[in-house]
């Protein structure tokens, strides 16, 4: 079987949570935008984002990720990441799935 007949779920080394998350998105020098997750793993993720973002871009994702993928506890996350497609979204906003090449667990802020 070639790479090519390989499904996408099969490719994937890591489980991946439908879970709609809320995402901050930074790419190069641009305004930081918004966007809200619709799967995520420690591996990758894929969002929802008004900001129009580039195949091939890196971006910053900051974001809480769930238990069930940071050991029992949330956690703030920022992840490095590559986006490595972009489609259309529901209404004005893209779909970006983003591999991430490396993450830093954030210290809490408390208030």
């Amino acid at each position: 079987m070639t790479d090519s007949n390989i499904s996408k779920a099969e490719r994937r080394s890591k489980t991946r949570l439908a879970k709609r998350l809320e995402v901050r998105v930074r790419n190069g020098t641009r305004a930081e935008a918004t966007g809200q997750t619709r799967d995520v793993s420690t591996n990758g993720i894929f969002l929802y984002t008004q900001s129009r973002l580039t195949e091939g871009s890196d971006v910053e994702l900051v974001l809480i990720l769930p238990p069930e993928l940071m050991n029992g506890n949330k956690s703030w996350v920022c992840c490095h990441a590559r986006v490595v497609r972009v489609e259309p979204g529901p209404g004005t906003e893209f779909g970006v799935a983003a591999e991430i090449q490396r993450m830093q667990v954030l210290p809490e802020i408390c208030s």
